[in-house]
């Protein structure tokens, strides 16, 4: 009896796709290389600080202070290190992470890229002057030739490069050889990445608020005064809390996490704004301890001096608002990536 052709099952062939195996293991090297090199930075800020008092007349400064950045470079070497084994090891879930640190990193790059000629002149026009001539220290020609210059190393080092690192995992050949490669379902798979992306942003910004009350620099602007010392730092337990929980309820897909999210930044920029109109940014950095030599330069620069915080403050809310609204569509949705 021969077998009927029409019962056969049917093989859905795999999509075609280019093997990426070489360019995951070499962006894979690149970015351990950007791990160790982010790694590198912790003992550079820890010896600058050893050794600065010893080479200047600068007052002494918090080094409790220095706990963030420590924080942020020492979490960014780890995670650039782990995502870059997982690429050589060609790993959905490392495609997917670096996916959106590239996309981060390229959208944070083009805002600095884009402020950075207003901040280096600001602070080249209040280099202290020749004491007998009145001249500036540097010639005009020199510090405009600084200023391009900064400005083409934020844009190849925070813009062309971020930019390369979206263009190579953004591809679909990327992601297909991880599938093929990797076929096993991993966690990043549980949601969409627009909506992953603001998970790990929450998850992040967790550590970071639970460090600063012990740097004694938690102060918050909160609808018109600044609150700081126990108050402060309470408010920042309380936001790193519920943060956290936000974040692991959008990566549930739970609409709570993006309500409590929307909210929460509704309520920062309206209390930023309200606080910074009727405040200086001078007396935020008192409360945080800052000497007072550095606030007077920094008020003499003038880049956040009398109301342009409260703008500035909610002009940078404003796209990330934006961009929760954008993710609202995946919520309940079990969309491919």
């Amino acid at each position: 009896m021969t077998n009927n052709p029409d019962t056969s099952p049917l093989v859905t062939p795999l999509p075609e796709f280019k093997d990426r195996s070489n360019g995951l293991v070499i962006f894979g090297i690149l970015t351990l290389m950007l791990g160790c090199l982010s790694g590198l930075f912790v003992p550079l800020m820890v010896f600058g600080t050893i050794l600065a008092p010893k080479t200047t007349d600068a007052p002494p400064m918090n080094h409790a202070a220095l706990l963030p950045g420590l924080a942020t470079y020492a979490l960014l070497a780890v995670a650039l290190i782990w995502l870059g084994i997982g690429s050589i090891q060609k790993r959905r879930w490392a495609r997917a992470i670096l996916l959106i640190f590239s996309w981060s990193w390229l959208i944070t790059g083009i805002l600095m890229t884009a402020f950075i000629p207003y901040v280096m002149s600001k602070a080249l026009m209040n280099l202290p002057h020749q004491p007998k001539t009145g001249a500036p220290t540097l010639p005009p020609g020199f510090m405009t030739g600084l200023i391009i210059g900064m400005t083409l190393f934020f844009f190849v080092a925070f813009v062309l490069l971020p930019a390369v690192w979206t263009f190579f995992y953004n591809s679909r050949h990327v992601k297909a050889t991880c599938e093929a490669r990797d076929p096993v379902t991993r966690w990043t798979d549980a949601c969409p990445l627009p909506v992953l992306a603001v998970s790990l942003w929450a998850w992040f910004c967790v550590p970071m608020m639970l460090i600063l009350p012990l740097t004694g620099m938690a102060v918050m602007p909160c609808f018109g005064v600044f609150i700081s010392g126990v108050t402060g730092s309470l408010a920042y337990l309380v936001i790193a809390a519920v943060w956290g929980w936000a974040g692991w309820c959008l990566y549930r897909l739970d609409a709570r996490g993006w309500w409590l999210l929307v909210i929460s930044m509704v309520l920062f920029t309206v209390s930023a704004f309200l606080t910074y109109s009727q405040h200086d940014i001078s007396e935020l950095y008192q409360l945080q301890g800052l000497p007072q030599a550095e606030i007077d330069h920094l008020q003499k620069m003038g880049l956040f001096t009398g109301n342009r915080m409260a703008w500035l403050s909610t002009l940078c809310s404003l796209p990330f608002l934006g961009y929760l609204l954008f993710i609202k569509k995946y919520l309940g949705e079990n969309s491919s990536k």
